[in-house]
């Protein structure tokens, strides 16, 4: 959806554009400046990818045709060093023999910590200068809220200590602007120029008017009594170098100042006449500042109130600040973390015989990110103190925490498949340090220490393990960091003979940052190769997949190969070898293995994995075990189940680990495809109004096209003549967190935030109901103005996969929270996966279905035709998501539509039974029996089902008794071989996938599991025979022909049954919430084999805890 090129047009263009897509844009329009002067010039780009940054090395590759067409070259930086020195060299071209062009004008981007590396380059390259038609414009990307950071970062101080002019833009419109005037004034100046680019541009969407023009003004500055020209030197030599010193720092910066003077960079706004009191903004807080004084009630003329918007904070503007400063009393400065520009206002207006107080820091915040709320509170007293209570209109106030927490929340997590599930375990009791990359995520996950610096990590373990009693670490290292500065770590760790394993993670894509390649990099043998020159003691391949190296791979000399089942084992082995040993993990990131499928470069195996929910227990040893987000725990009305979401697996089948027999592999047939509701069209009634404006906040899950919708929102906004102002805030979140972005959409063009106050949505967009609740989200509602449009599917988080005893909260308490704080009785429900599933056959479009509601319930300002033009010009399924959006109109108009195909709950496999068992429950007034009762007339007998009730007969509390049936049945029904092979012959197994698919039950019989094998049988055929053999033996259960069940297990599980059934009989005194605490216990035994065992261990130990209270109780052991 957006251009890099200016398009030929007589009329005004407007476009959506991000901070990234301006930085990429501006080159082009730089390029053609340049030729509509009638100047051969070319451009060089180089650096290093980093949040808030980390998309700008994909878009100009994507676009790389477009930049060759005009002779600008992208060099991607093996670190942000070397990427500044090859910046440098772009000023050396027009110096040296034969010349291409008359000048090659130079951008380095890189984030904070990237500045902070390459700041003895910068200085060198700022040292030598520029060329008159060359220049260099040093983008640095600021994440002050460190949401993808490892530390907050402001990098304009480091950059003026390089001595360069530093801009800072406001807006994205801004980056346009001063990028290009920073390349100008850096020609003029002979300086390198800075420029700082906060996540709050970076990740902002605006509407720019990319036709507006930009006139260029060279000032007449003189210097030592003659015209400014800069010295233009081919490099940095010894004897000139303080010589220089003073042209650098008295001449260059001087010259930027008037160039920055002549071009308008830094402003006079607001009221001249009259005004007591001024605000200085620096950069982005100028448009924040702003914001919050229209949120407090301040009018700049009504209250005359000056301000100063400074675009260039380094070096000040003295001569404007004056100008800016007569006739006020105050002046307050606002900017970002320390004060660099309070301390030069001050000193700017320090001799003159009249002069403002200059307040700042003792106001503003100097932690965190500031935004208009944050600016706001901050400033509400000093305002009410300058222009009274009744002038400063009064701030939503955030609310406190609920007192009830929930359980669970929305963190980052790995994506389903990702190498790093299993590759950052390691064995119990040894330490594990964390690196930058993907595999940082382990730090929340209790699996390794923190973080260095990028290309630091192990280093902290040469330093500690001299005084340490652990004597081995374990280090992650991902390929991207190796090739980027961390081999020189490996190269430390050698040379003081620590005793170290670095786990390279080799994934060959930067994940973290869009899945790029690694610059610099070699393939897993050629880097054998380079750790045994390095000295590395031992080095072990694992990797997902052996075979894909054929006999005769040229490794380094002692490699040797394994699969990652051995992982414990390899790591085992290399903890003890001494000195320093290397385990490279070599499996692809499998995000991009999924990019590259869905574009046809990589194969899509047809083999699927599923899960027969009646035989799963619940135990969560899959999920344990792979991590996985795909493996997704359900609620169902027989206890918590597991269930593989089909359209987020990424076929690691590392979930087949898991001690479960209920696996099958599937290759579907070519079945007969399901039917779907019919296709809607776009005559649907429109909704009785529409805003002319509107605050939208939509809050869901990462990877489940967030930001995508919120583009297409504001991409509709602009066809209908709109404007549109965005804010995505993810970090982190990309990864399975949570994902807010803000929308403001207007009739007016007017600059401001694209974050949503604090009370000020209108639309609250819950594509994820629990990420909806957090309170930092909540607080954007307000009861009397925000209509919640909200999806009660329940998505997992990374706890609920991997711990059975994390739960989500049930839908009800998520969606009383957000009624709480929004108008209730308008609130708008969908079961937006499920609907999906049904209508579609995944998920991938839910969220448009919650949109199409949204606009159906009068929320949306823009057009529906709009919306589905937006729609088709993201140019990704189109069909499907135009289809989701009406269909969303329509759950508005029909609430009933579609009708469930079936229902979740239930046993099929009962029905046969159900007559028989309501004559044995004749009397027992239980809900849940009756399915039970004839299920296990089917597990057993007739007779078996009648223990059973005669043990509900016994129960006088209907609470009570409603438990006991469920959780007696849950005993009862233990799943041995013979039930086993039941509920694997189930028809509507196999109905699920077609005649002609191939299903395969991959099992693990104790028996087998006794004699040594290590791994799961895989059953095809062969299985239908075998288990319609147990299934005839299942009434020889429990007796002397019973050959399964000898098994210390076998007899565990009958054991619990009469235990139960003598708990239960203990129960008629005891108080309702103790018997019912008590009578839900075997909820806690699941799983299989020694995952029963242990699950009963902890059943046994709460329930001696629970029955002390009612007395002695026999339990059998």
């Amino acid at each position: 959806m957006v251009n890099l090129r200016r398009e030929v047009s007589g009329l005004s263009e407007r476009q959506l554009l991000n901070g990234v897509h301006a930085l990429a844009r501006l080159l082009v329009e730089q390029s053609e400046a340049d030729r509509a002067r009638g100047w051969r010039t070319a451009g060089l780009v180089s650096g290093y990818r980093g949040s808030p940054l980390a998309g700008l090395d994909q878009l100009l590759l994507q676009r790389s045709d477009e930049l060759a067409r005009h002779d600008i070259k992208f060099v991607p930086g093996v670190n942000e060093e070397l990427a500044a020195t090859v910046v440098y060299g772009s000023q050396l071209s027009t110096q040296l023999p034969d010349p291409s062009f008359e000048g090659v004008f130079g951008l380095w981007y890189g984030k904070a910590p990237g500045v902070d590396r390459s700041s003895d380059a910068f200085k060198h390259g700022n040292w030598m200068g520029t060329t008159p038609r060359g220049g260099v414009l040093v983008v640095a990307g600021d994440d002050p809220a460190s949401k993808s950071s490892t530390l907050p970062s402001n990098s304009a101080l480091a950059l003026a200590e390089s001595l360069m002019p530093v801009l800072a833009p406001a807006s994205v419109a801004d980056v346009l602007r001063l990028g290009r005037l920073g390349i100008e004034m850096s020609r003029y100046s002979g300086a390198w120029v800075g420029m700082t680019v906060l996540t709050s541009i970076a990740d902002a969407t605006e509407v720019v008017d990319v036709a507006a023009p930009l006139e260029i003004h060279e000032p007449e500055f003189s210097w030592l009594g003659r015209p400014w020209a800069p010295t233009r030197r081919p490099g940095v030599d010894i004897p000139s170098a303080v010589a220089m010193e003073r042209e650098v720092l008295d001449g260059r910066l001087a010259a930027a100042t008037a160039f920055a003077r002549a071009n308008g960079i830094n402003r006079i706004e607001g009221a001249t006449d009259g005004a007591k009191i001024g605000f200085v903004g620096v950069g982005r807080s100028y448009v924040e500042l702003r914001e919050a004084l229209h949120r407090l009630g301040i009018d700049e003329q009504i209250h005359r109130v000056r301000l100063l918007r400074l675009g260039m904070v380094h070096p000040l503007d003295r001569e404007t600040v004056r100008e800016f400063a007569d006739g006020l009393d105050e002046i307050v400065v606002v900017e970002d973390k320390r004060a660099l520009v309070e301390p030069l206002v001050r000193d700017a207006l320090y001799d003159l015989p009249t002069r403002p107080r200059v307040r700042g820091k003792d106001l503003i915040p100097v932690h965190g990110e500031l935004d208009a709320d944050r600016l706001a509170l901050s400033l509400t007293k000093f305002l009410t103190e300058r222009f009274g209570a009744d002038a400063v209109h009064p701030l939503p106030r955030k609310r406190p925490p609920q007192l009830t927490l929930t359980p669970v929340s929305r963190t980052p997590f790995f994506c389903s498949g990702c190498p790093h599930n299993r590759s950052t375990v390691v064995p119990e009791g040894s330490l594990a340090g964390a690196g930058i990359g993907c595999h940082a995520m382990t730090t929340f996950m209790d699996r390794s220490l923190g973080m260095t610096q990028m290309g630091g990590e192990g280093a902290t373990w040469v330093g500690a393990a001299p005084f340490s009693g652990a004597g081995h670490m374990f280090q992650n290292l991902g390929d991207g960091t190796f090739f980027h500065s961390g081999s020189l770590a490996i190269r430390q760790a050698i040379s003081a003979g620590t005793n170290i394993t670095f786990k390279l993670l080799y994934n060959s894509a930067v994940a973290m940052t869009g899945g790029q390649d690694a610059e610099g990099a070699i393939d897993p043998v050629g880097v054998t190769h380079l750790l045994h020159a390095e000295g590395v003691a031992k080095t072990v391949v694992v990797t997902d997949d052996p075979g894909k190296y054929p006999r005769g791979t040229a490794w380094a000399r002692g490699v040797t190969v394994r699969h990652r089942d051995d992982l414990d084992a390899v790591q085992r082995e290399l903890r003890a070898v001494s000195g320093t040993t290397v385990l490279l993990y070599d499996q692809a990131c499998a995000a991009e293995t999924r990019r590259k499928r869905k574009r046809g470069k990589a194969p899509e195996p047809p083999q699927r994995v599923f899960i027969n929910e009646a035989v799963c227990e619940g135990c969560g040893d899959c999920g344990a075990k792979s991590n996985c987000l795909s493996v997704e725990p359900v609620e169902t009305e027989f206890g918590r189940k597991t269930r593989i979401d089909q359209t987020s697996c990424n076929k690691d089948f590392s979930c087949l680990l898991g001690d479960c027999p209920s696996f099958m592999t599937v290759i579907p047939g070519p079945a007969k495809a399901k039917v779907r509701a019919p296709e809607l069209t776009g005559d649907l009634p429109e909704p009785a109004q529409r805003p002319g404006q509107a605050n939208l906040v939509l809050v869901g899950v990462g990877g489940t096209g967030v930001v995508t919708a919120n583009q297409v929102l504001a991409g509709a906004a602009l066809l209908d003549g709109m404007d549109a102002r965005a804010m995505d805030q993810t970090g982190l979140s990309q990864k399975a967190g949570a994902v807010v972005s803000h929308l403001r959409i207007g009739p007016e063009h007017r600059e401001r935030p694209g974050l949503v106050g604090l009370g000020a949505a209108d639309a609250y967009l819950a594509f994820d109901a629990l990420a909806a609740t957090a309170p930092s989200n909540l607080d954007r509602c307000a009861p009397d103005r925000t209509v919640a449009v909200v999806s009660t599917s329940q998505t997992p988080t990374g706890a609920t996969v991997t711990d059975p005893s994390a739960v989500l909260p049930a839908s009800a308490t998520l969606l009383g929270s957000i009624a709480e704080r929004t108008i209730g009785g308008r609130m708008v429900t969908v079961d937006a996966l499920r609907v999906a599933a049904e209508l579609f056959g995944n998920t991938t479009a839910a969220n448009f279905l919650v949109i199409g509601a949204a606009y159906q319930a009068g929320l949306l300002p823009m057009s529906a035709a709009s919306i589905e033009k937006a729609i088709e010009q993201n140019g990704v399924g189109v069909a499907t998501t135009v289809q989701a959006f009406r269909a969303g109109r329509k759950l508005v108009l029909e609430p009933g539509w579609p009708a469930r195909e079936t229902a979740d709950d239930g046993l099929l496999r009962a029905e046969p039974f159900l007559a028989q068992a309501r004559e044995i429950l004749a009397g027992v007034d239980s809900p849940a029996a009756l399915d039970r009762t004839a299920d296990l007339i089917g597990y057993q007998d007739a007779r078996y089902a009648r223990r059973y009730v005669d043990v509900l007969t016994r129960v006088e509390n209907d609470a009570v008794r409603e438990v006991v049936a469920r959780q007696l049945y849950k005993l009862m029904a233990y799943k041995d071989e013979y039930e086993v092979a039941r509920l694997h012959l189930d028809p509507a197994v196999r109905q699920q996938f077609g005649p002609d698919a191939k299903v395969r039950f991959m099992l693990h019989p104790p028996l087998l599991r006794a004699l040594g094998m290590r791994r799961k049988l895989a059953l095809g055929r062969t299985a239908g025979p075998a288990f319609r053999v147990l299934r005839s033996m299942r009434r020889v259960r429990g007796s002397w022909l019973d050959v399964f069940g000898r098994t210390a297990l076998r007899r565990l599980e009958r054991e619990l049954i009469d235990e139960y059934v003598t708990v239960v009989g203990r129960l008629g005194g005891a108080p309702e919430e103790l018997a019912l605490e008590i009578a839900a216990l075997p909820d806690l035994v699941r799983g299989y084999e020694e995952i029963k065992v242990e699950s009963v261990h902890r059943y046994r130990a709460r329930l001696g805890e629970l029955t002390a209270k009612l007395g002695k109780v026999e339990v059998v052991r």
